[in-house]
């Protein structure tokens, strides 16, 4: 994974694109890549936050590590300014349990198109549900 790649859309449409090749391919790197050094992550609304790309390479380590057989699903971004919501689906085999995630992640990117601030909310359901139609746009 190349991680950040200033030629392809708009810093939304590159964190999104890179998340969910990162996810698909269990690439931690590929996810940090997308984060700038001092990048403040919410990996969910009670938990405290992760500080820096380290941080963020390590969450993604540590979720990636129990689950296989991960589809990804990333809608279309809504942005305004250095700001942007992006929705996220995926299906998973986690420890040997079905399940399915929806979320949606608030970013702030700084100067250079990474991310500087993240807060994600998501629920987990048992099983695998595909996303509804219409999802995502």
């Amino acid at each position: 994974m190349s991680g950040y790649d200033r030629r392809v859309g708009s810093p939304a449409q590159r964190w999104a694109e890179g998340w969910k090749r990162a996810w698909e391919e269990h690439d931690p790197a590929g996810v940090a890549a997308l984060y700038a050094e001092d990048a403040v992550d919410y990996s969910a609304p009670f938990r405290p936050p992760g500080t820096g790309r380290d941080a963020v390479r390590a969450y993604a380590e540590w979720a990636f590590a129990s689950e296989t057989e991960q589809q990804v699903w990333f809608g279309e971004p809504v942005e305004e300014g250095r700001r942007a919501l992006v929705e996220w689906w995926a299906t998973r085999l986690e420890d040997g349990r079905e399940s399915t995630l929806a979320g949606c992640t608030v970013l702030r990117f700084d100067g250079d198109g990474l991310v500087a601030e993240a807060r994600n909310y998501w629920h987990e359901e048992n099983g695998r549900r595909p996303p509804h139609e219409g999802w995502g746009r």
